[in-house]
C-alpha cells in the first residue's frame, strides 16, 4: 500500500490529509478579502490626489510655463511660468544629493562592514535614528542660524541645500544600510578566501550586488527633499526672478513657488499653483524611472 493518506475525523470518519476544510477556506477568502480591501483604501486616496492634480495642473501646462519667469507679474496677470522654480529645484536637489549621498553610503559602509557592535557603531546607529524624525522646519531653523546668522552668508540656494542634506543623509544611510544587509556573507567570504582586501570586496563585490536596492533608497530620499517647503522658506528665501547661481542671492524652488501662487486668492495663481505641484511629480517620476534603468544596466548580471 502507499503512504498513509487518510485519517479519521472528528468523527471518526476518513478525510485525505491534503484537503482544506470548509472552515479554513472561509477564513482564507475573509483574509484575503481585508488584504484587498486594505490595498484599496491605501490605493484610491493615491490615485484621488494624483488626478485632481492632473485636472488642474493640466490648465497651465504649456511652453509658457517652462520658459518665463514670474518676473514683473502679478498674481492676476495671466502667463508667466516657473523656470526660475524648475531651475532652482534642479540646481539645490543636485548639490543636496552631491554632499549627502557620499556621506550616507560611506557611513552605512562603516555600519555593516566595519563597526560590528562597537560603541561609535552604536552612536552613529542611534544618531541617525534621531536625525530620521526631525521635523524638516528645525533643519531649516539649525542652518538658519548657523549658516546665515553666525556666519553671516546671504539668502541661497545652497543655504537651501545644506538644510535639504540633514534630511535626506539619515534616510540613504538606513537605505543603504538594509540593502547591504541583504548581500549574501557567502560573497563577501568568496572574496576574502581569494586573498582579496576587505575594501575592495566592498567597492566590486558588496556595493554592486546591492546597487538597484541603494539607487531606490537614495531616489525616495531625492522624492522626500524635492517636496520640502518649511526648510526652504528660512534659507533661500523668495524671488520670481531668474537666478542661475545657487551660491549668490535668493532663489525660487518648485515648492516655495507653489506655496507662494497658492497663497494668492486670484484664479491664475491658483492655476499655476496647480501646474507646478504636477511639474513636481513629474520631475520624480522621471528621475526615479532614469534611476531605476542605470541601476538595472549596472548591476551584475551574475555570468
Amino acid at each position: 500500500m502507499s503512504a498513509v493518506s487518510t485519517a479519521k475525523g472528528p468523527a471518526g470518519g476518513r478525510s485525505s490529509l491534503t484537503s482544506v476544510s470548509l472552515g479554513r477556506k472561509v477564513k482564507d477568502r475573509v483574509v484575503q478579502g481585508l488584504v484587498y480591501l486594505a490595498f484599496a483604501l491605501a490605493v484610491i486616496p493615491l490615485l484621488s490626489v494624483l488626478w485632481t492634480v492632473l485636472v488642474n495642473g493640466l490648465k497651465r501646462l504649456d511652453l509658457t510655463f517652462f520658459q518665463f519667469s514670474m518676473n514683473a507679474v502679478s498674481g492676476k496677470d495671466p502667463g508667466g511660468g516657473a523656470y526660475h522654480a524648475i531651475i532652482g529645484t534642479l540646481q539645490q536637489v543636485l548639490i543636496t544629493s552631491l554632499i549627502a549621498v557620499p556621506i550616507a553610503v560611506l557611513t552605512a559602509i562603516y555600519l555593516v562592514e566595519y563597526a560590528g557592535n562597537g560603541r561609535l557603531g552604536k552612536i552613529i546607529s542611534f544618531t541617525v535614528d534621531v536625525m530620521t524624525g526631525i521635523p524638516s522646519i528645525v533643519a531649516g531653523l539649525f542652518v538658519l542660524a548657523l549658516w546665515l546668522l553666525t556666519f553671516g552668508f546671504d539668502f541661497s540656494g545652497f543655504a537651501g541645500s545644506l538644510a535639504l542634506t540633514i534630511l535626506m543623509i539619515p534616510t540613504v544611510v538606513r537605505a543603504t544600510e538594509e540593502m547591504l544587509k541583504l548581500v549574501p556573507n557567502d560573497l563577501r567570504e568568496a572574496s576574502y578566501a581569494l586573498g582579496v582586501p576587505r575594501w575592495r570586496t566592498v567597492c566590486f563585490v558588496v556595493l554592486p550586488t546591492a546597487m538597484t536596492g541603494i539607487v531606490t533608497g537614495v531616489m525616495l530620499a531625492v522624492a522626500r527633499v524635492m517636496g520640502e517647503t518649511a526648510p526652504l522658506l528660512l534659507t533661500i528665501f523668495f524671488t520670481k526672478a531668474i537666478n542661475n547661481d545657487p551660491f549668490n542671492g535668493p532663489q525660487a524652488s518648485l515648492p516655495t513657488f507653489i506655496w507662494e501662487q497658492a497663497a494668492d486668492p486670484n484664479q491664475n495663481s491658483i492655476d499655476r499653483a496647480w501646474t507646478g505641484a504636477l511639474v513636481l511629480i513629474g520631475i520624480i517620476m522621471l528621475l526615479n524611472l532614469v534611476a531605476r534603468f542605470v541601476a538595472r544596466r549596472s548591476a551584475p548580471t551574475g555570468r
